[in-house]
């Protein structure tokens, strides 16, 4: 979750760096991923005005701008297409600097000179967004710096949040953490409501048919409002926390959401038929499309909201299409709730929807608190969006929660710990994080856990809080007394380790990722429509569409691993992975598993440098790696064969791999046509090869056969052969003639062009002979060079070239 700075100040003083209050919060237990700070090198930039906006006279995709800065006018031409005249943006005016040091100067662009730029966000460095130049709000005022205009600079600190603490899923949250551990004082948020005259209860109800699953429901009615742009500093927070503003209205229900930690949503009342919400599970077989535009089939398990007469909403996971708010809304319906959190870790994972409410939801919502945040809410809607919050709060409750009472035993502090802590203490730390303490001496504390902390349910856990406010580093550290065996890896484990460590050794890195693919991968790599590798095991819950399946090859994970790094300027890659591929097998309830070992190589043979030439990794590379593994795990017999049918795979650059009969996996260049989709620029080497048939064909390493006592005899031979006769035929009808003295057969060059017949080739190998007896008479080495010839040119009407 992503953390602004300048929102937790609101809440709590901040004295400390971003770098110290991003230690104390990992210290804490919420894990810093990164720091990043919004703002910084847009000092330069200002607040400006588009007076004049026309084509560009020599371009049809540029726009030609007069803009001023309030005090004077510039000349600018643009590439955006968003903007109107009257438009407030953000200029970058000539001399100003961006950030990665990007300098702005005048420039011609198609014969018209352009005094600056209006920037886009990304150009700024506040976000990823680039679809268009920054539109500030009309009230705005021009000449105005950007960072006052934008309320920066701030830093946003990114926080892993674990499952058990959804608490920890606000900025309100994090306040109270640091709170907590530095006992300053805690600043809740306004959320008192100016009500109107006209009662609440007489404009519409709730009913709840499913109180299992729905332990409570409030909602608050705003009538009269008008929707629009929220304000920028509610966006500027939004976007902080990585959330797209939409309007008012919605914005309001998010900024909630972050600020708060509960989920909100806001029904267009006039949209609501009969003018209620009911709250029931769904028909069986219901089909029901949700804000995204996307039709779910529904389950009788799904808790639906609905109107007087079907379903707006499925509870607690995305709000309905026939309900949303759009720019026509006038009247809101405010929701707040409670839902059981299984039923909406099952619902999101069944249809595939994971959201922000969701998240939150499946983690435990607090039930008490919920109706601070519809309050917080509705007091938000009428300063952003008008209106008059109609009189009372709907407030269904039929499943109570109680406040969880915990005894603490003050000695077992210690007993846990190893160090000692007062009762006093102990309380302090406790009424820091908001735990309400009804008794205490020095004996035994009596808590009530507050309902935001779901996991606070024993001694244990209270224990575990006094610990992290008085600091783990505080907490002395002993050695335990056990006595630890080292393990024996079992089975085939240790070969997997030993083809890892040898790639490894060969340059390439190792990856891990995710078993589950998206189903698409198979037509992103081409997959024949009757593969088998087609053939999935389906995942009954899985977490979106894009991991719904188990993976049949590895290859999809390298290619996307390969285009992340390449997007991120790492070009020059070598990966590979051994991991698990599921094939379902007919009548069986588990699939077969196999063990595949994989890797991926392209770019650049060589780094940069002034002593060799920049050749790009091809065939052979991957080749001479998956030789190196075969060789030192004793895999002998190996043979490549030509693989033209492999689809993925680059015809002529593609081979399979065996080692007598058994098929052990495949080699080549991917196909030239899949790169684009990877952003990938060939060619790209990748093979794949099973481990749990490689095994079955090694070997026992033999002896050293010593040194050889005479010499050999070699002889080259310069053939003239078909050009689409490949090395390993001729290799195999030379060591077909089982000659006891022939010791090997190299293939040192392949030639074809200029003086060689069309569809012929010239191939040049190397032929060694060897007795470890005596040393080989010429007449001898000549009778056998006569029978190669013979044998070539009768069997593969190879001939030598003159």
């Amino acid at each position: 979750m992503n953390i602004s700075i300048n929102w937790l100040k609101d809440y709590v003083d901040i004295e400390e760096t971003p770098q110290e209050l991003a230690d104390m919060l990992t210290m804490a237990g919420l894990e810093t991923a990164s720091i990043t700070e919004l703002g910084e090198g847009c000092e330069d930039i200002v607040v400006a005005q588009i007076l004049k906006k026309e084509q560009h006279p020599n371009a049809d995709r540029l726009s030609l701008c007069q803009v001023t800065d309030g005090e004077e006018t510039y000349p600018i031409v643009c590439g955006a297409t968003n903007m109107v005249e009257g438009d407030k943006v953000a200029l970058a005016r000539v001399g100003s600097v961006l950030p990665g040091n990007f300098k702005i100067k005048k420039a011609k662009l198609r014969g018209v000179e352009s005094h600056g730029m209006m920037c886009s966000e990304r150009e700024l460095g506040l976000s990823d967004e680039h679809s268009g130049i920054i539109i500030l709000p009309k009230e705005t005022a021009v000449g105005t710096k950007l960072v006052e205009a934008l309320g920066l600079p701030d830093t946003v600190i990114e926080v892993e949040i674990t499952p058990n603490r959804p608490d920890w899923l606000s900025v309100v949250g994090v306040a109270r953490e640091i709170s907590a551990n530095t006992g300053r004082a805690l600043k809740m948020p306004p959320s008192e409501v100016n009500e109107g005259i006209d009662s609440a209860t007489e404009a519409t109800s709730v009913e709840i048919n499913a109180p299992d699953l729905c332990h409570r429901y409030t909602a608050r009615f705003i009538k009269g409002v008008k929707v629009g742009p929220s304000p920028l500093w509610m966006q500027n927070r939004l976007k902080a926390a990585g959330v797209r503003p939409i309007s008012n209205v919605v914005d309001v229900t998010n900024y909630v959401l972050m600020e708060l930690g509960h989920p909100l949503h806001a029904f267009d009342f006039n949209k609501l038929r009969g003018g209620k919400i009911v709250v029931k599970r769904a028909e069986e077989g219901e089909k029901f499309t949700t804000l995204d535009g996307q039709e779910r089939a529904l389950t009788g398990e799904n808790l639906m909201i609905c109107d007087g007469e079907g379903s707006v909403g499925v509870a607690g996971v995305m709000g309905g299409l026939n309900s949303e708010v759009s720019d026509e809304t006038v009247d809101v319906l405010l929701e707040s709730a409670y839902f059981f959190p299984p039923n909406i870790r099952a619902t999101a994972k069944a249809l595939g929807l994971s959201t922000e409410a969701s998240y939150r939801f499946e983690r435990g919502a607090d039930i008490e608190g919920l109706v601070t945040a519809l309050e917080r809410a509705a007091r938000l809607i009428v300063e952003t969006a008008g209106g008059t919050v109609l009189k009372g709060i709907i407030d269904n409750y039929p499943t109570a929660h109680d406040k969880r009472r915990i005894t603490l035993r003050v000695p077992r502090i210690a007993q846990v710990l190893g160090l000692e802590i007062a009762s006093g203490r102990a309380v302090e730390c406790l009424k820091g994080l908001g735990i309400e303490v009804i008794e205490a001496d020095d004996e035994r504390i009596v808590t009530l856990a507050p309902t935001h902390r779901v996991d606070i349910e024993r001694e244990i856990d209270l224990i575990e809080e006094i610990a992290r406010i008085v600091g783990y580093n505080n907490i002395p550290s002993t050695l335990p007394r056990i006595s630890i065996q080292p393990g024996v890896p079992a089975g085939e484990r240790p070969f997997y380790e030993k083809c890892r460590d040898l790639l490894a050794a060969a340059g390439l890195n190792e990856i891990i990722t995710y078993s589950f693919i998206d189903p698409e991968d198979d037509n992103r790599i081409a997959l024949e429509p009757d593969s088998p590798l087609r053939a999935k095991v389906k995942i009954q819950n899985p977490l979106g569409v894009e991991t719904s399946v188990l993976r049949t090859t590895l290859l999809p994970s390298l290619l996307r691993v390969a285009g992340n790094n390449v997007r991120r300027g790492n070009k020059d890659i070598k990966l590979f992975e051994v991991g698990k591929t599921f094939h379902p097998e007919e009548g069986m309830p588990l699939p077969e598993e196999h063990v595949r070992m994989a890797g991926l190589l392209t770019g650049s043979r060589e780094p940069l440098t002034w002593w060799a030439k920049q050749d790009r990794l091809d065939f052979f590379d991957g080749k001479g790696v998956v030789e190196r593994v075969f060789s030192a795990i004793g895999v002998s017999d190996v043979k490549y064969s030509k693989a033209d049918g492999i689809t993925f795979l680059q015809p002529g650059r593609a081979a399979k791999i065996s080692a007598g009969l058994t098929n052990l996996g495949w080699l080549g260049e991917i196909h030239p046509d899949l790169l684009d989709q990877y952003e990938l620029t060939g060619p790209v080497v990748a093979f794949e090869i099973s481990l749990q048939e490689a095994v079955k064909a090694v070997e026992e390493v033999g002896h050293f056969p010593g040194l050889a006592k005479f010499p050999p005899a070699e002889r080259d031979l310069a053939l003239l052969t078909r050009e689409d006769l490949t090395f390993k035929e001729v290799e195999e009808a030379i060591f077909g003639l089982n000659l006891d003295l022939l010791k090997s057969v190299v293939l040192f060059d392949l030639y074809k062009g200029k003086n060689i017949p069309e569809g012929m080739q010239s191939m040049a190998i190397r032929i060694t002979y060897r007795s470890g007896e005596r040393t080989l008479t010429e007449e001898e080495v000549a009778a056998m060079q006569a029978k190669v010839v013979t044998e070539l040119s009768g069997k593969l009407d190879a001939r030598l070239r003159d």
